[in-house]
């Protein structure tokens, strides 16, 4: 399976730039026989939260509307990052996913809101676990700051993710924080991590990339790009089943000390 992750520079508070950029990296890494296509987080708006009531998509529309029409022309599998999204008078950081046919199988509001970028002050949480099926694999996706939370990736594992997706805008400062917990993170729950940061910047945070494809025994496929760019790796499912079954935590697992 072939791996694209766009790490793009987002245009702050301008949707339109960024709707025509993501339609050309799709078109791109779909013409380089991609399997799976991932975005970063919040690439209809950055990190523009004062501007959402102008910015933000309706209820994701427009969005849904790209990735379906984009999915379905050049049949690969779309994982959308996330958006700046109003549903019910309400702003949302959603994650959403189309499949090969441009189905939308996955819509998923971030669940942990990062107070240091004021995102707990302007939107709302989500309160669902993520996960969904793409070529007959499950997977799960979840967003940014959720990364530090490992008991809400292993929740998704624990409902059968073998691919954990997770988009951001990391800042650099706390880059290193990013690279641990990601090999941390494909190393205890033995997935696939497929993660996507921004680069450039916007008024207040700089970001630096690093996105980063991570096997299931911990080995690092994309690493160390800190550049605007699509970036490819393909990986073998079947490394998720070897791994657990040399070394079972998932059996060995005592839930009952775990409360």
């Amino acid at each position: 399976m072939k791996i694209a992750v766009i790490q793009m520079d987002i245009e702050f508070g301008q949707p339109e730039k960024n709707f025509t950029k993501v339609e050309a990296a799709v078109k791109e890494a779909a013409e380089n026989k991609a399997d799976m296509i991932v975005l970063p987080e919040m690439w209809n708006t950055g990190y523009a939260l004062k501007q959402l009531e102008t910015l933000a998509d309706q209820n994701g529309e427009r969005t849904k509307a790209l990735l379906s029409t984009l999915a379905n022309q050049y049949r690969v599998n779309i994982v959308g990052g996330s958006v700046a999204t109003k549903k019910q008078g309400e702003f949302y950081n959603t994650m959403f996913v189309a499949n090969r046919t441009g189905t939308i199988v996955s819509e998923y509001d971030k669940a942990h809101l990062f107070k240091l970028m004021d995102e707990h002050v302007y939107m709302n949480a989500g309160n669902n676990v993520n996960t969904f099926e793409l070529d007959d694999i499950t997977c799960g996706g979840v967003i940014c700051y959720d990364l530090r939370f490992p008991e809400w990736i292993r929740a998704h594992v624990l409902k059968g993710a073998k691919i954990m997706f997770i988009p951001a805008q990391w800042p650099t400062p706390r880059i290193d924080h990013w690279q641990l917990l990601l090999q941390a993170r494909a190393i205890e729950n033995q997935c696939f991590i497929v993660a996507v940061n921004r680069v450039g910047s916007d008024p207040a945070n700089t970001f630096n990339g690093h996105s980063m494809v991570i096997a299931p025994w911990g080995d690092v496929l994309i690493s160390g790009h800190m550049e605007e760019g699509i970036y490819y790796t393909d990986i073998d499912l079947q490394e998720v089943d070897n791994v657990r079954s040399t070394i079972p935590i998932f059996q060995d697992r005592r839930t009952e000390l775990y409360k």
